[in-house]
């Protein structure tokens, strides 16, 4: 029983391969984080290695061993694998890492038919892990597959992607997320509801939030800096912006959070200026939404979700973050007292 939800395509195609014994030696998941890559990894590495009659069918010796994580011939490797040793390793996957699966890759299965190797995070590979791992890619041993799971694949050497099969998953539906929290992980109807539009479809991050409060707390707090730093002065806002480029210097995929969520934020004062309330992200602020968005012209509202668009890019393409975290807060639109006539 396959356990990821939804991306019929790519376990059509994972199926089928098996089916027609044409198994590829290297497949690369592609997708935003949380979106299912390492659920239908860790799926394809108990279908191929599978007992039972219908693979992957879960139940079997094999499969119970791979979801333990405890089976001989199936690895993750990663950012959690790299050790303590040093800052580098904490921040990329190195070139040692690399070569242990590839003399670990030259052994035959010890339990399975198959040795799976799945690399989690592959842009975050160096450059010299990539090059070792490109020269296994081009002469791949029998029996052995490897699963690239990444989130940007322009950041990896064409040469390694070109050898691989790719597959992309995409975001389900927020129907389809709230679903399965309810059916499946027996979610409360109504937090299900939330988790699935703040989960922008991918599910992996809906269950996490769904079993762990402090997700929503840490988004609860953000969303309150948001709107202190909305209506701050220009001090006040710089020195967040202090915060922001200490942060971004230990975990730029922090701060790509929290201009995510201020883009959902503004995105929903949008919806609501335009009267489309219905589709909102943040359906538990609906009516500080709608009484914030009377303060605002369409025009504004607008130019400041580009702007947010414009320094996530400018961000990813290591401009220099203080520049265009400062830029940001000036171009923060004065919200207007609005008054009531009755």
């Amino acid at each position: 029983m396959w356990q990821i939800v939804g991306q019929s395509r790519a376990v059509s195609l994972l199926q089928r391969s098996l089916e027609q014994g044409a198994i590829s030696h290297a497949y690369l998941l592609v997708g935003p984080p949380h979106v299912g890559k390492m659920a239908l990894a860790m799926d394809f590495a108990r279908m191929v290695n599978c007992r039972g009659d219908e693979p992957p069918c879960g139940s079997c010796e094999a499969c119970q061993k791979i979801t333990a994580g405890n089976h001989a011939d199936v690895q993750v490797i990663g950012l959690s694998s790299a050790g303590n040793s040093s800052d580098k390793l904490r921040t990329e996957i190195a070139i040692d890492q690399i070569r242990e699966i590839q003399h670990s890759s030259n052994l035959p299965p010890f339990e399975g038919r198959y040795k799976v190797f799945i690399i989690d995070g592959a842009e975050l590979m160096s450059t010299e892990a990539a090059n070792c791992l490109l020269k296994t890619l081009e002469e791949p041993p029998a029996g052995v597959i490897f699963v690239l799971l990444t989130v940007n694949e322009s950041v990896l050497p064409a040469t390694v992607v070109s050898r691989c099969q790719r597959l992309e998953l995409r975001p389900l539906a927020t129907s389809q997320v709230g679903v399965a929290l309810v059916k499946r992980w027996g979610v409360e109807a109504q937090k299900a509801g939330l988790l699935a539009r703040l989960s922008h479809g991918c599910l992996g991050w809906a269950i996490s939030a769904a079993g762990d409060d402090s997700l929503l707390e840490q988004r609860s707090q953000r969303l309150e800096k948001l709107l202190d730093i909305t209506s701050a002065d220009y001090e006040e806002r710089f020195d967040y912006v202090n915060q922001l480029v200490v942060w971004f210097s230990q975990s730029r995929s922090l701060v790509q959070e929290i201009l995510d969520l201020w883009l959902d934020w503004w995105r929903d004062l949008l919806l609501v200026k335009l009267g489309c309330g219905d589709g909102v992200t943040n359906i538990d602020r609906q009516d500080l939404l709608v009484s914030l968005a009377q303060g605002y012209s369409l025009a504004e509202i607008r130019a400041f979700i580009s702007s947010i668009q414009s320094a996530g890019k400018q961000l990813r393409q290591n401009a220099n973050p203080r520049l265009v975290l400062e830029v940001l807060m000036l171009g923060i639109p004065e919200r207007r007292a609005v008054v009531n006539y009755g």
